[in-house]
């Protein structure tokens, strides 16, 4: 099938990577000339493991195309995805879907024959009502029809949740439409990946109610972290206790910093500004956004307590500044919080992570950017673990501590024994145990 994946954003490009990976003739089309150029030399602009492999094999082999051209990409094309970014809107945290009108506008103009227009990006209930209008308006002759189809892809591992997905959710009353949604997703045949047909605005719900709910339960168990630490319990304990029970699951009940990234963070928000606009409040939800926003400068005043809550002239080094590991992505990221809260108490603050210092070095102001996690401990008062990369687990403590000025670890993700890396002399402090 002829695909065409407006945006080559994060969801853009590995869609239509993975698209073309199938078998499907795709070409992903973007505005900016300079992202374009970039791809065409094989640069790829966002940190996913694998997707430069991905990307390289399929325009070698001609199924995958990149161009500025929307014409080209998109006449002729038997499904065009609107993947472009829908960030919340300053002033009141709706999504921003103006990039979402521009693209509804832009493809009904250019499509030829009966094109299924398929909204990727995560856009609030009623968006498809929208999309459909603006094609109509602009285009009365037109013969479409328009699928909500969200993506629940992770960074990290987003190839992998492409190719095998716990479902595929797509919002459509047209038989057509189906049709064509069912012969571009046929090689998940093979992987029994089931195919949910919904109503369209269900499906758009459907990725804002789960995005909601996953944050949720990262910040119910943040505040039992908090009543651990109260009461002398063990929150690691305490989640392997809770998520062995099959109904609740172990997943996202690790305590740490907060959620963030691309999605939560604004997802979130977005679910609770349509509630409300809906007279029906989800206050389970609002309760779920300002509790993560607070947790962040909790997590500061953590390390200005180990530091006996004073920083001036202290240095205190940070390992991890992305919102999670395997992604470049500074969304929201906790460091953005903790770090100028550490250096307005007067502490200055190095740093390494090991995709994400580029991005950083645009967001935060005054940080020592190091090579490597021993640069970072050398003469640090005090070691802070953000975001819990693999090559972070594992260190020489030992040369750490001989690096120190004074022994201190504040492990946010709870990756050591505490036992463990008290016995070698560290001060150590971790988040819901004792």
């Amino acid at each position: 099938m002829r695909v065409t994946m407006i945006g080559t954003g994060y969801v853009g490009l590995v869609s239509g990577a993975c698209f073309a990976d199938f078998g499907h003739d795709v070409t992903c089309v973007d505005k900016d000339a300079s992202k374009i150029e970039r791809l065409q030399r094989g640069e790829i602009p966002i940190y996913e493991p694998g997707l430069d492999e991905l990307v390289e094999r399929n325009v070698k082999e001609g199924r995958l195309h990149l161009t500025l051209d929307s014409a080209e990409a998109i006449r002729g094309a038997d499904a065009v995805f609107i993947a472009v970014g829908t960030p919340s809107r300053r002033g009141d945290g709706h999504a921003d879907l103006s990039y979402v009108y521009a693209a509804a506008e832009e493809i009904a103009q250019l499509m030829d024959g009966f094109t299924v227009v398929i909204t990727k990006s995560t856009v609030p209930v009623g968006t498809g009502d929208e999309v459909e209008e603006i094609i109509r308006r602009t285009r009365p002759d037109a013969d479409f029809a328009v699928v909500s189809n969200p993506e629940f892809l992770r960074e990290g591992a987003a190839i992998g949740d492409f190719k095998r997905p716990d479902r595929v959710v797509i919002g459509t009353d047209d038989e057509r439409a189906r049709d064509v949604m069912r012969e571009l997703y046929r090689p998940l045949n093979l992987n029994e990946s089931p195919l949910m047909f919904v109503a369209r605005r269900t499906s758009e719900l459907i990725k804002y109610a789960a995005n909601a709910f996953l944050a949720m339960k990262i910040t119910y168990i943040n505040e039992i972290a908090d009543l651990c630490e109260a009461v002398g319990a063990d929150v690691q304990q305490v989640s392997r206790g809770i998520g062995l029970d099959n109904r609740i699951g172990t997943k996202f009940l690790h305590a740490g910093p907060g959620y963030g990234g691309s999605c939560f963070p604004k997802d979130t928000l977005a679910l609770v500004r349509t509630a409300q606009a809906y007279n029906a409040p989800i206050r389970l939800i609002e309760a779920t956004v300002k509790v993560n926003d607070e947790r962040k400068l909790k997590m500061a005043d953590k390390v200005k307590a180990a530091l006996g809550g004073e920083l001036a002239g202290k240095t205190v080094g940070v390992l991890g500044l992305t919102f999670k590991p395997n992604t470049d992505d500074m969304r929201d990221a906790a460091a953005l919080a903790i770090i100028p809260a550490l250096q307005a108490a007067g502490a200055a603050v190095k740093a390494f992570d090991p995709q994400g210092m580029n991005e950083a070095g645009h967001l935060l102001d005054k940080v020592t950017f190091c090579v490597g996690p021993y640069d970072v401990a050398q003469d640090a008062d005090a070691l802070v673990i953000i975001t819990e990369w693999d090559q972070f687990r594992a260190l020489d403590l030992k040369r750490i501590k001989a690096a120190m000025r004074a022994p201190r670890i504040i492990d946010l993700r709870n990756i050591y024994r505490p036992d463990e890396v008290r016995a070698l002399g560290f001060s150590y402090s971790s988040v819901g145990r004792a």
